[in-house]
């Protein structure tokens, strides 16, 4: 990135830090820096939805991926998943290194007065110390009654290095407002969406929420009955090394060098937890004879539902590494415990606590041709007791004419179902008479790519015992006999053309044995596009247009209670192609997106054109008809 610079002395010696940047980041459980992305390609890396998710026809509504994705993490997990896309993370926190001050803004504007906007900062304090802050607003109102997001993101990290390189400071403030609407879908006792009086699809009756509010302010962040998850996360990483000091002389300078050879570590976590969901208008015809509720009230046909789950964890976690070769940081191994005190405050009070150990090695070889990696953790006492995870992977670089890589791995995770099957879950309506046993998940993959024939093949062979699934809007059940899942993935760019490419993504994927498991046999993501400059030097430049398409399934069906998709064996989802048409483009650190999505909605009807041949992601639950959207991305030295 350049900035104009002041003027001077021609002669004088150039420090090119005045009019240039250099922003890298990394992970906190990396050494490996990255740069940010510049591409305009896929526009799926700048939206929270991935090209491989559904979602109940609003941004920022429940969502999950259509491809086979079973839970490999063993210990406490509250159960909540649904809307895990639209969340920051531990793992997803970034530490940056910047050699000027950096801020990025990002808005988007789309059909309905659907709003993205999020802001970033990031400067060096000092040479050696690093802070972010991120800012993500997702507000959309939606096409349907009852069905408006609003979702607020925080996120600030802070990474210093003392001078003499020993010790490390790790900080990450991340919190998650999570709101989503609810409406139970459209009613089904007249065909509404085929019916000219309901063009305006906000008039559809739905089976929950109330009557329609029209209201699309911007600022108002209520959003009536629903599901509102609030989520806040501490975590303090220290580190401190022992090794050898060197240093590296110049011409000039002198620069400092040291390599450990062994590294403490130690971790603190502070988690707030509150999962709740409130329907203040609550039809109790429908609560009784799909949740077997009786609502309090026995003189009105509504009342008021409210479900809440509400926890604080404390994890403190003592690690020590060794490094075999001290000039190779990408080769360690590191062995650590954690004590985890968990405590329930909603809808009773109870403590509990978890005892586990874990274990790591990686190497990335000098020679940058063989990656390995290999991770265990096992809970020694408390209430997960007995659950581990084994991972391993090897990973080699293909050199030569054809660059690439060949992976392989494994993994394998036993776990204890998840919270909301616990009875002291405020979501655990139906109690089970047998309880519920670990789940056990036998995960094996491999992959392989070649960058310059641009083509991935990648399969994932799952075994499967005692998984635990939803059917019935709020009946908690679990398979015990062993199935298989398999899938296989290609991804491949054709060149077209000069600047023509077309982009195709095809998954097959297929259960084997009598599981509760629905997944389309074909999911298929294509984009055709010119990818080019159009013969202007400071112009990237990339349209075309992008088609989505899965064969018929039996999809999962969604309880807004509980806020989870549930298996259902009665409807079949048989949904056209979904279409956009985009031009996406970027000049020096400006981006812009301009889609128009969902043209496969278009129908005529008396001659006039309309967007109401609505596609389905669950039983009663249509994605909108035509939405455009306009995005923009500006990177700022400050």
């Amino acid at each position: 990135m350049r900035s104009s610079g002041s003027g001077g002395d021609s002669l004088q010696r150039r420090n090119h830090n005045e009019d240039s940047i250099t922003v890298r980041f990394r992970y906190s459980d990396s050494t490996r820096y990255y740069s940010l992305d510049s591409t305009i390609t896929d526009f799926t890396t700048r939206f929270p939805i991935p090209a491989t998710n559904v979602f109940l026809g609003n941004t920022g509504t429940a969502s999950r991926s259509i491809l086979f994705s079973p839970i490999m993490r063993p210990g406490w997990d509250p159960g909540f998943h649904s809307f895990d896309v639209y969340k920051w993370t531990l793992e997803k926190a970034r530490f940056f290194n910047t050699t000027r001050p950096y801020s990025e803004l990002s808005y988007q504007l789309a059909s309905k007065s659907e709003q993205d906007i999020e802001l970033l900062h990031t400067q060096n304090i000092k040479p050696n110390w690093n802070f972010l802050l991120q800012y993500r607003l997702l507000n959309a109102p939606g096409f349907f009654n009852n069905q408006k997001t609003n979702h607020n993101n925080y996120l600030i990290t802070s990474f210093y290095e003392s001078i003499n390189r020993r010790y490390k400071n790790y900080v990450v403030f991340v919190g998650n407002k999570l709101q989503s609407g609810e409406n139970g879908g459209i009613r089904d006792d007249e065909d509404y969406l085929n019916d000219p009086d309901f063009k305006d699809r906000y008039l559809i009756p739905t089976k929950v929420g109330g009557e329609p509010d029209a209201s699309r302010n911007f600022f108002d962040t209520n959003v009536g009955t629903g599901n509102r998850y609030n989520e806040l996360t501490i975590q303090l990483k220290q580190q401190y090394d022992l090794g050898k000091k060197d240093s590296l002389v110049t011409d000039s300078t002198v620069v400092p060098l040291f390599f450990p050879r062994v590294r403490f570590e130690h971790s603190f976590q502070y988690g707030s937890y509150k999962y709740e969901y409130k329907d203040y208008v609550g039809d109790s015809a429908y609560y009784k004879n799909n949740y077997g509720l009786t609502l309090g009230s026995t003189t009105s046909v509504f009342d008021t539902l409210y479900l809440k789950d509400q926890f604080k964890e404390f994890i403190n976690d003592f690690s020590i590494y060794q490094f075999p070769d001290a000039k190779n940081l990408q080769q360690f191994i590191k062995l650590g415990a954690a004590l985890q005190n968990l405590q329930q405050q909603l809808p009773i009070k109870k403590g509990y606590y978890n005892v586990y150990g874990h274990a790591e090695y990686r190497n990335k070889t000098k020679n940058q041709k063989w990656d390995i990696e290999a991770l265990g953790k096992l809970y020694f006492a408390g209430l997960n007791f007995g659950d581990y995870s084994a991972y391993a992977s090897l990973q080699r670089a293909t050199g030569g004419k054809v660059p690439g890589y060949v992976l392989i791995g494994f993994e394998n995770v036993s776990r204890t179902p998840s919270y909301i099957f616990n009875p002291n879950s405020s979501f655990y309506l139906v109690p089970s008479s047998t309880g519920f046993k670990n789940e056990n998940t036998t995960h094996l993959f491999a992959s392989l790519y070649q960058s310059s024939f641009r083509f991935r093949l990648s399969g994932d062979y799952y075994l499967l015992t005692n998984y635990t699934y939803i059917t019935n809007f709020d009946q908690l059940n679990q398979f015990g006999a062993l199935f298989n899942v398999l899938r296989v993935s290609a991804q491949k760019t054709f060149r077209i053309g000069r600047r023509w490419n077309w982009h195709a993504d095809v998954y097959f994927q297929k259960t084997i044995g009598d599981a509760p498991v629905n997944l389309p046999l074909i999911f298929t993501r294509n984009r055709f596009a010119y990818e080019g400059t159009l013969g202007f030097k400071n112009l990237n430049i990339a349209m075309g247009i992008e088609a989505r398409y899965h064969t018929p399934y039996k999809a999962d069906n969604y309880s807004p209670a509980l806020g989870q998709y549930f298996y259902q064996e009665d409807v079949t989802i048989s949904n056209l192609p979904d279409i956009a048409a985009y031009i996406h483009f970027r000049i020096h650190a400006f981006k812009a997106y301009v889609r128009a999505e969902n043209l496969n909605t278009a129908e005529f009807d008396g001659g006039s054109l309309s967007f109401t041949h609505n596609n389905l992601a669950a039983p009663g639950y249509p994605y909108p008809g035509l939405l455009i959207r306009l995005g923009i991305y500006w990177g700022f030295v400050n």
